[in-house]
């Protein structure tokens, strides 16, 4: 499961051979959930607040980065970094 950004403790990835609809993995300490990359809604899984929060803002400025890595990674395993919410 590659990481795709780490930020504040917060560590995003996305799996390779992962269902629809396009999303990612933020885990943070014990917490975990999948957020939906166009709808910016939690999947599954619960983050505190104010780390959900930081994860909203950082996908809302990544979503077409995001959308990118899902497809390359779903057709050829690559992926690109994305940078972190300063």
């Amino acid at each position: 499961m590659p990481e795709i950004s780490r930020f504040l403790g917060i560590v995003i990835k996305m799996y390779w051979d992962e269902h629809n609809p396009p999303h990612f993995h933020a885990e943070y300490n014990e917490y975990e959930a999948e957020i939906i990359i166009k709808t910016l809604n939690v999947k599954s899984g619960k983050l505190p607040a104010k780390v959900l929060g930081l994860v909203l803002e950082w996908a809302e400025l990544h979503q077409n980065e995001l959308l990118k890595n899902w497809d390359a990674m779903r057709n050829t395993k690559d992926f690109t970094k994305i940078k972190p919410l300063i």
